[in-house]
């Protein structure tokens, strides 16, 4: 769509929508690097012994805060979509981004979640896989390449807010 044609409210609505994904993704991504470089070192030192550090009432459980966070930036991401809708090089960086994000999450979802579910499972149970040491290895270095794959999105989405701020001008 052509620039000319929207109104100011529209630029507005979009701007603030875009700038509320990206901060909650900042936020997110902060919480991401804390939980990676002093939480996850601190169960991952020493599996079984230290898992119970992942169980619910007994340790740091983020459960629920990693799904209201994620949940709450959801909606914030779609509706920067929805509101960005009419400024076709926005919305098409959006999509983007946001599938890759689908992707990451999908990832989280299917791998790191049953993993650390697992985990609890384990501190509970006391009995201890032999390829335990790997899993929590894998999972470790896993972890990194997904921190900074959601860092490298939410950088992506600087570029769309200075183009979105520069229709105004």
């Amino acid at each position: 769509m052509n620039v000319e044609n929207l109104t100011i409210s529209y630029v507005t609505r979009a701007e603030v929508w875009l700038c509320i994904t990206t901060l909650l993704y900042f936020l997110m991504n902060g919480a991401q690097i804390f939980e990676t470089l002093v939480f996850v070192p601190k169960w991952a030192s020493s599996p079984p012994q230290n898992f119970k550090l992942l169980l619910d009432g007994n340790g740091a459980s983020l459960k629920v805060f990693w799904i209201v966070l994620h949940s709450i930036h959801e909606v914030a991401f779609i509706l920067s979509i929805i509101f960005c809708w009419k400024i076709d090089p926005v919305k098409n960086w959006l999509l983007v981004l946001f599938i890759l994000h689908v992707m990451v999450r999908v990832w989280t979802l299917s791998f790191f979640a049953p993993q650390i579910i697992d985990f609890q499972k384990i501190a509970e149970s006391q009995q201890f896989p032999k390829d335990l040491l790997s899993r929590v290895s894998l999972w470790q270095k896993l972890n990194y390449v997904r921190v900074l794959i959601f860092i490298i999105i939410s950088l992506g989405l600087i570029p769309l807010c200075v183009k979105l701020f520069q229709i105004r001008l």
